[in-house]
């Protein structure tokens, strides 16, 4: 799977290798990787090994709803009945960072290190160590038929491919279903409605159905909420009215989609998830009052998992599983609690990937709750931008991303005057090929200047989209 909003990949994850694809020749902006079926090679009894006659069924119905979308992907969570049960519980604390640091110390990235006792003996690390060869931080002895992969476009926009664990992501569902309980939320399987549904709205997406075997062989979908993914105006919400889906997850972009006057009166989630980009004030507040159920933000990464999680808009709680926040100063040392600097996340939830020291990118402060609980307050980092096109339309920021990857882009700043116009400057890629895309995307004057090194975007975590045409009226969710 490859999309930023691959923090709340409740199930369904299971990655399967890509043969190359042939874009459409009748759209210009068609990716090969989105073609129908390009990665599906995987048998139903191989995504799902314990896939019976009635969730093969279930299964069926969803992929063949006359109302539904066109199905890009197929993938399933590949547990065997014992990987089931072992993902219905939480790792284990007691211990973890001493056997955490231990794993570490062998991986292939710190050999010939010395003096790595405690943690703050680690140097902290970042994207750029990761994308020069993330193999040096997967253990030599990692059990690599429980590999999955997935990609993250980062706060810079080079692809980065992260090894997934199976059981790592199907636990990341009863992570969300914990998170929904805590907030009140009796969330069990309900007849036939689909247990969750991850929506997205951009250009092009992945998009298929899939089974929780863990959640009674129930289904969920990813679907793209943009228009130009269905094939007629309604079936949008007769898919949904008729899925009624139990949870809805994304990112702010697409939770403010599910409040146009179709969608508004057919959904009715027990609750929403909301992450990948900053979620404001206002539009939390717009779908509480909307969908009358509590709108759970979690802020993580891809690389991390879920780091923290709040249902208000109050500091994010760091959740209680195997990860560990400091925050740091430009200099990479510690401040004092309640001080601004860095997030830093030592990750211990991904076998494959077992991170000391994670340089987030992202701003915050560590304070104490009420309960001793440790939160993140004042979280300022990622960001959400819609850019307006030459009709007046909005395009998320996203399907830019897109083009600058597929055109060999490694990192950019895209900048939109209050004109329309647009200046772009991107590290490596086809210069010419980039202004083309983004002036058929956009429908905007582009004009791109190639540079060779990421330092040359600036220093720090450069604003990857900026745009000042939009309606300044209008509430956006920046961070």
């Amino acid at each position: 799977m490859s999309d930023p909003d691959g923090l709340l990949l409740g199930a369904g994850a299971g990655g399967e290798p890509e043969p190359a694809a042939v874009p459409d020749p009748d759209d210009p902006l068609a990716l090969g990787e989105y073609r129908p079926g390009s990665a599906a090679v995987l048998t139903d009894a191989e995504r799902w090994p314990t896939l019976d006659a009635e969730a093969a069924a279930r299964l069926d119905r969803w992929r063949t709803h006359p109302a539904a979308p066109t199905w890009v992907h197929a993938t399933g969570d590949r547990l065997t009945a014992e990987a089931v049960e072992r993902t219905r519980t939480p790792l284990p604390l007691e211990g973890w960072l001493d056997e955490h640091l231990a794993t570490a110390r062998k991986l292939p990235f710190y050999r010939g290190r010395a003096g790595l006792s405690t943690l703050a003996d680690f140097p902290p690390i970042g994207r750029a160590d990761l994308a020069a060869d993330v193999s040096a931080f997967v253990p030599l002895d990692a059990d690599l038929d429980r590999m999955l992969h997935g990609t993250s476009s980062g706060s810079t926009g080079a692809a980065l491919v992260i090894p997934d664990d199976v059981e790592e992501v199907a636990r990341g569902f009863h992570l969300l279903f914990d998170l929904a309980r805590r907030a009140g939320v009796d969330w069990t399987p309900d007849a036939e409605r689909l247990a969750l549904v991850w929506v997205l709205q951009q250009r092009q997406a992945f998009t298929y159905v899939s089974l929780i075997s863990g959640f009674a062989h129930r289904a969920m979908a990813r679907v793209n909420l943009d228009r130009r993914a269905w094939r007629a105006a309604s079936d949008r919400s007769r898919f949904l009215a008729a899925a009624d889906p139990q949870v809805i997850s994304g990112n702010p972009t697409s939770l403010a989609e599910l409040l146009s006057d179709d969608l508004r009166g057919v959904l009715r989630p027990l609750a929403l998830f909301s992450g990948a980009m900053a979620l404001s004030g206002p539009l939390r507040a717009e779908l509480e009052a909307a969908f009358a159920c509590p709108v759970i933000d979690v802020y993580g990464l891809h690389e991390t998992r879920p780091i923290a999680a709040r249902t208000d808009d109050g500091p994010f709680r760091v959740l209680d599983r195997r990860v560990l926040v400091e925050v740091l100063d430009a200099e990479g040392r510690p401040v004092p609690e309640g001080t601004m600097g860095e997030i830093v996340v030592t990750a211990g939830e991904n076998p494959l990937l077992p991170l000391v020291r994670y340089r987030t990118g992202d701003v915050g402060r560590l304070v104490r709750l009420a309960d001793g609980g440790v939160a993140i307050a004042d979280l300022e980092g990622r960001e959400h931008t819609e850019f307006v096109t030459g009709a007046g339309t909005r395009v998320p920021s996203v399907d830019l991303t897109q083009q600058l990857q597929s055109h060999g882009a490694l990192g950019w700043a895209v900048v939109q005057g209050a004109s329309g116009a647009v200046a772009a400057t991107v590290v490596g890629g086809d210069a010419e090929r980039i202004r083309a895309a983004l002036e058929r995307l956009l429908d905007q004057p582009v004009e791109v200047t190639r540079v060779e090194r990421l330092i040359d975007l600036g220093e720090g975590k450069p604003r990857r989209f900026v745009s000042h045409a939009v309606d300044p009226g209008r509430e956006t969710a920046t961070a």
